[in-house]
């Protein structure tokens, strides 16, 4: 059964949510602030009006405590990625107190994005490629300049780049999500740089919320909220509500070195930091430590390309800041084929970028993390697979494991390990940064 997504503005005070003969995955919003999601069963609705406003009264008090410098914001991340709120939020609960500080806060604003290069990279995808560029094309904030990196060997987005003037095109012939990326981070000449994937739409305020984040703090990554843009099959639905998605959370969050040093010992979670699809770096970052890992990402070990570059920044003292205000929405896989072979990947990706950050730094939780922490993982999902009846969530485990294995084979091939993958990155030639 498919899943309708319903965008609910609690600004605009509606007295009903009404059932329908589908589940529903509500994203709550306050104008344009994301504030929270929830999935309901039919029999779960209609919600009415005192129902509504007690879920108003808490997601705009979460986001005062969150955002307001009085209450410390935004807060620190706690060891498991999660914000770290500092006030109780009875303190901030007042209705009619919080919507008008809220308000405040969310007001729009266009700060000028000229300073931004956004980068999609692109391998025989087309018509999405099409429908991303149509969502960057009509942002309120247009970033100073589009690139694509098309990473096939046909050239095959091309023909599509000819149709958006404002987009430069590029081709990076060597296969690799890595070398796509370094690639267009050699090509930007801004001194922001932010990803987004040829499989998402940005929100019209994206671009803006992005460098406003930038202006706001002295953070080297700023990464934002990544939400499903459809859940019509049953693939979809088990990667948003089992696995996690690219996560859901609408508070911004700090992560810096409490972070980073409460959690080295056993693997600093830094995927919590977020997502590929929706992430930005200070230029300057990659030529004090380098471009992405070329022998991480999708075409070579799978994925995490992206954590892996957040570590290097938390362990060289940088921070990073997790901001929902920047909004995309992305297509999951719809198959069960895509799927699984997605999260094959991922495993494999994340346990090869636990094994190059443990020989970069010899930060010994990351090997704690592949030998220990991810069996215990794989023994409790696979509990609760037998326990709760989820074949969906056997058939994922199991890709899992394949990938687990896959990547612990890096642990005996010296020569991967050794292999230079980092490639420096210069100065741009237009302007600095």
């Amino acid at each position: 059964m498919s899943w309708d997504i319903v965008h609910l503005d609690l600004k605009q005070a509606p007295t009903i949510l009404d059932a329908g003969a589908s589940p529903v995955y509500v994203v709550y919003w306050w104008g344009d602030l994301p504030l929270g999601a929830h999935a309901y069963a039919p029999e779960e609705l209609p919600l009415r009006r005192d129902r509504l406003l007690a879920l108003a009264a808490g997601f705009l008090a979460e986001q005062v405590a969150s955002r307001s410098p009085g209450f410390g914001g935004p807060p620190l991340a706690r060891y498991d990625g999660q914000a770290l709120m500092q006030p109780p939020l009875a303190q901030v609960r007042d209705l009619r107190v919080t919507s008008a500080l809220l308000s405040e806060l969310e007001r729009p604003v266009h700060p000028d994005a000229d300073e931004l290069s956004v980068i999609v990279c692109t391998r025989d995808r087309p018509r999405p490629l099409r429908t991303c560029l149509n969502a960057l094309s009509v942002q309120n904030a247009p970033p100073g300049e589009i690139l694509v990196v098309d990473n096939s060997s046909g050239r095959t987005a091309a023909s599509v780049c000819l149709d958006f003037p404002r987009v430069r095109y590029l081709h990076e012939p060597s296969p690799g999500l890595s070398r796509a990326r370094n690639c267009g981070v050699a090509a930007s000449t801004r001194p922001l740089v932010a990803f987004t994937d040829d499989d998402v739409e940005v929100h019209e305020r994206w671009s803006g919320e992005i460098v406003r984040a930038f202006q706001a703090s002295d953070v080297e990554s700023v990464t934002g909220l990544v939400i499903p843009a459809t859940l019509d099959s049953e693939a979809q639905r088990v990667f948003q509500m089992e696995m996690g998605g690219f996560g859901a959370s609408c508070l911004p969050t700090r992560f810096g070195q409490v972070f980073f040093e409460e959690t080295r010992h056993r693997g600093t979670q830094v995927w919590h930091v977020g997502a590929g699809a929706n992430m930005a770096f200070r230029r300057r970052l990659f030529e004090r430590i380098g471009g992405f890992d070329e022998r991480l990402g999708a075409g070579a070990a799978g994925c995490s390309e992206d954590s892996e570059i957040w570590y290097r920044i938390l362990a060289t003292g940088g921070d990073c800041l997790y901001e929902p205000r920047a909004v995309v929405f992305h297509h999951h896989r719809e198959d069960w084929h895509g799927l699984k072979r997605q999260m094959r990947a991922y495993m494999r990706g994340h346990v090869a970028a636990l094994v190059v950050q443990h020989d970069r730094y010899r930060h010994r939780g990351n090997l704690h993390r592949i030998l220990v922490q991810l069996p215990r993982y794989f023994m409790r999902a696979g509990l609760d697979a037998v326990r709760n009846a989820k074949p969906y969530r056997g058939r994922v485990l199991l890709e899992e494991i394949r990938g687990w294995l896959g990547g612990v084979l890096f642990l005996f091939n010296p020569m991967w390990r050794s292999r230079p993958a980092v490639p420096t990155i210069a100065p741009p030639n237009e302007q600095g940064s």
